[in-house]
């Protein structure tokens, strides 16, 4: 992990959970509302979905979703909304992230983790790679609620 990097899993959303998602959300995207505590307290125990936060010396610096769930083949996990704040980038936050994500994720029975990062997000990409994650030959395709 990081240096003075610690990553728990969100249980019980507290005001000053609420308050971090609010500031880091328009980070990751900038059509995304920020949940409400309540949307955050359904999320964080909906079944197979961990939300990990990251703080460093105290303050929560960083997110991360992982889902997992089972299909015909096997458990999947999926690791969606990695954000960590401006001001934290460059501090292991992202990757001590993703690497307790996938901790996780093995323990609960994924034999693969899986994600998407746009190629814009250069030290994203290359933190993932750097991690053992490969690109893979595939199409991602989104359908909209407005196109349907």
């Amino acid at each position: 992990m990081g240096i003075g990097v610690e990553v728990e899993v969100v249980r019980d959303v507290t005001d000053e959970i609420a308050q971090a998602f609010s500031s880091l959300l328009p980070q990751l995207s900038r059509s995304a509302e920020p949940p409400a505590a309540e949307a955050l307290q359904a999320l964080v125990t909906w079944p197979g979905t961990h939300q990990l936060i990251a703080r460093a010396d105290g303050a929560i610096v960083g997110a991360l979703t992982l889902v997992t769930f089972p299909i015909p083949t096997g458990l999947r996990a999926w690791i969606e909304d990695v954000v960590v704040d401006e001001a934290a980038r460059g501090r292991g936050v992202g990757a001590a992230l993703t690497q307790e994500a996938v901790r996780l994720a093995r323990a609960a029975g994924a034999r693969t983790v899986d994600l998407t990062s746009r190629p814009s997000r250069e030290a994203a990409n290359r933190l993932y790679e750097r991690l053992g994650f490969q690109v893979r030959d595939s199409k991602v395709y989104r359908l909209s609620a407005e196109a349907s």
